[in-house]
């Protein structure tokens, strides 16, 4: 892919990653207010999705994946993606809970075991989340991807 073209989806997915890194690091500040932070728990939940979708535009737009050689791009990033995933089903679920357990009292006390160790396993999450999600924008960004090579000859030959 050319660059000009690549680079302004580079900083649409380093955007994505900043709300998100945002929102965990902040949310809690307007905990007093459910509305306003149901609000930004759903605009975290969708900039995941969003984050997602634009990997997988970008998988449709390799000429391995135009070759039909789906099996190699998920092979090459399938931890990018098992980790999205977890994290997008941890966030979720944090989301709901921490909403749920204060949704009539603001000011309750909700860290439970239970909950903590769903935030802490959240947090964690988000930065295995962030480091392959970085990494998977960057990588897809090599010309390899995008150009007929020797490599995708050899694996194609493999596959027949």
């Amino acid at each position: 892919m050319q660059v000009s073209r690549y680079r302004p989806i580079l900083y649409l997915q380093y955007l994505l990653l900043l709300v998100d890194l945002f929102m965990n690091s902040f949310s809690e500040l307007l905990r007093f207010e459910n509305v306003i932070l149901l609000v930004l728990y759903v605009i975290q939940d969708v900039c995941i999705i969003f984050a997602v979708i634009v990997v997988f535009l970008l998988f449709f737009n390799t000429y391995i994946f135009q070759a039909g050689l789906v099996g190699i791009l998920i092979n090459k990033f399938k931890m990018t993606i098992l980790v999205t995933f977890v994290y997008f089903a941890l966030s979720v679920g944090l989301h709901i809970w921490g909403m749920t357990l204060r949704w009539e009292n603001p000011n309750a006390y909700i860290w439970t075991d239970g909950f903590r160790s769903l935030y802490v396993l959240q947090r964690l999450g988000a930065v295995f989340y962030y480091y392959f999600y970085k990494r998977t924008a960057l990588r897809l960004g090599d010309p390899r991807f995008y150009q007929d090579s020797l490599w995708i000859r050899r694996e194609f030959e493999k596959r027949r």
